[in-house]
């Protein structure tokens, strides 16, 4: 979709070549032309897609965040990066195959599965309802959650392709495996 806004030539000249009508300046004023052409702008820019509700984390304003959501992809696997209407979010996806969050309380150790994803440690687990699940970075401040639909963007996808923007946020503890563990004691 294209908006081209143009101007009526003034009395007694010629209009350019390429002039193709349009209103008279004089029926709109300078400042309702630059708001219908702001509007139009807008409208081109956000296309179709509506905004992505999603609740701010709590430590959402964090100055920890801005790294790693400016350097999130524009694209998981096949899903596109959509806007959100909180702070430190992005979303992925129409219907939405996932959601992120930076900001939220940093989990404490923890005897949970944790998975090393190319140097970032996530804590996962399936929700309640079955159809989701939640996947939280472990031993970074702030922390990333992530919430995602599995039939939609697998897991192994999703965490390595975030997984950069994420590294943004220093490591400041790890995962221990049984083999760790055996081996400090």
């Amino acid at each position: 979709m294209a908006l081209i806004l143009t101007r009526a030539p003034d009395a007694g000249t010629e209009p350019p070549e390429d002039y193709a009508g349009g209103m008279p300046s004089s029926s709109l004023s300078r400042s309702a032309r630059a708001v219908l052409g702001a509007g139009a702008l807008v409208a081109v820019l956000t296309g179709c897609s509506p905004a992505v509700t999603v609740d701010p984390a709590e430590n959402a304003a964090d100055p920890g965040c801005a790294p790693a959501m400016l350097a999130m992809p524009e694209t998981v696997g096949e899903h596109d990066r959509r806007e959100t209407t909180s702070q430190a979010t992005t979303a992925y996806g129409e219907p939405t195959a996932a959601v992120v969050r930076c900001g939220v309380t940093p989990p404490g150790p923890t005897t949970d599965a944790c998975s090393s994803v190319n140097a970032v440690d996530w804590l996962i687990r399936q929700d309640e309802d079955g159809s989701t699940w939640t996947a939280t970075t472990y031993g970074r401040d702030p922390a990333v959650e992530v919430v995602f639909d599995s039939a939609a963007v697998a897991s192994s996808t999703l965490l390595v392709e975030l997984g950069s923007a994420v590294e943004q946020i220093p490591a400041e503890r790890r995962c221990l495996d049984l083999q760790d563990t055996v081996e400090g004691l």
